[in-house]
């Protein structure tokens, strides 16, 4: 039986990736360890694949993008832009996706560095010690996207999440609410964090108390979405109007609205972030702060090219700003004036939604899919 480098590894008791630095006489692998894998090599009577390793040497003109959620169509706008970049410059792209899983993402690390891609592009599962980290020990080029990475001197691309929820926390506030339910990504990610920490200076800028029960997190997936807004409108004095952090915990939010009969604006408000193609054809339209993703990608793949060309120039923190679309779910009028809470929805069909785009909610709502 033909012997693997990951046979080598399971009998050296490290990963693929080592055995494969150790192959191609690469730095940070100590002499010792080293000593031990070639020993091993020698005993298993290892003979390499010359011609898988030549192929793994072109995989050089690869760049990895590992993402949380490639179903989140905020990151498959994101990849689309690196994948435009890419090819212009004669590079291919290696995708991956983590469902927000650090084991997966690990995995994924480790190929990467296993297949010797020219750089990464990630979206890392945790600000705090994510496996990411380990590329930065490699000559293997990274670029941070759309979170944070505490601790690291690297090329980072965001967004302004504080300034996006605060505007967007705001203007409900001033459409009359002073009981607004957030329904946020996790903690643990930057983006969660950030817009949390948005909600939270919105409350304070109008002298609003802090009510935690309003406030429920988990990983952006729609099944979620839903349940925690029904957990709010549980509560014996629900939310008048919701402020969602994701695309896919938004649909969850709407399905349970439609469940339960609820009317927006009239029932409940709601504003999220990001901007989907249907959020402004839907009756009625959604208040939605919306991100820049193909820019996010853009920037992050011309910074990986810049990193690749040189490895010694000084890391860049990109800071791009979001854009809030006013329409009718929080309950305000397009002319600016707030609508009366017994206003009908016949009223945004009628004068602010033509025909065309009059769609019912239940259209848009595909089945509901469980947590992977």
């Amino acid at each position: 039986m033909t012997v693997t480098i990951k046979d080598i590894a399971r009998r050296a008791g490290v990963s693929s990736a080592t055995v494969s630095r150790v192959l191609s006489e690469k730095p940070h692998v100590n002499d010792e360890l080293r000593k031990r894998i070639l020993a091993i090599m020698e005993e298993l009577h290892y003979n390499p694949n010359r011609v898988a390793r030549s192929l793994r040497v072109q995989r050089a003109s690869i760049v990895g993008i590992i993402v949380s959620d490639i179903q989140n169509p905020f990151f498959t706008s994101l990849v689309r832009a690196v994948e435009d970049v890419a090819n212009a410059h004669q590079y291919a792209i290696f995708l991956c996706n983590t469902d927000e899983n650090v084991e997966k993402e690990k995995l994924y690390i480790d190929l990467m560095q296993a297949e010797n891609v020219a750089g990464v592009i990630i979206s890392p599962t945790r600000e705090q010690d994510d496996p990411c980290l380990e590329l930065l020990k490699t000559n293997i080029p990274l670029v941070v996207v759309d979170r944070r990475l505490a601790g690291a001197e690297v090329d980072t691309v965001l967004v302004d999440n504080v300034q996006g929820a605060f505007r967007l926390v705001d203007h409900l506030i001033n459409d009359g609410h002073t009981r607004i339910g957030a329904i946020l990504g996790v903690p643990t990610a930057t983006t969660g964090r950030e817009r949390y920490e948005g909600y939270l200076q919105a409350l304070e800028a109008h002298h609003l108390p802090f009510q935690p029960e309003l406030v429920r997190t988990d990983i952006p997936q729609e099944a979620n979405g839903s349940r925690l807004a029904q957990e709010l409108l549980d509560l014996p004095h629900p939310p008048t109007a919701f402020f969602i952090g994701n695309n896919l915990l938004t649909v969850g939010v709407l399905r349970a609205i439609h469940e339960r009969n609820l009317r927006i604006p009239d029932d409940i408000a709601l504003g999220a972030f990001d901007d989907l193609s249907w959020m402004s054809s839907v009756t009625p339209g959604l208040t939605v702060v919306a991100q820049p993703a193909y820019a996010l990608g853009q920037t992050a793949a011309q910074l990986l090219l810049q990193r690749i060309a040189d490895r010694t120039r000084p890391t860049q923190e990109v800071l791009l700003q979001t854009t809030t679309y006013i329409r009718q779910s929080c309950g305000f009028h397009l002319e600016g004036t707030p609508l009366s809470r017994g206003q009908s929805d016949e009223v945004f069909i009628s004068k602010w939604i033509t025909p065309l785009f009059s769609y019912h909610w239940e259209k848009l709502l595909p089945a509901p899919k469980e947590p992977i």
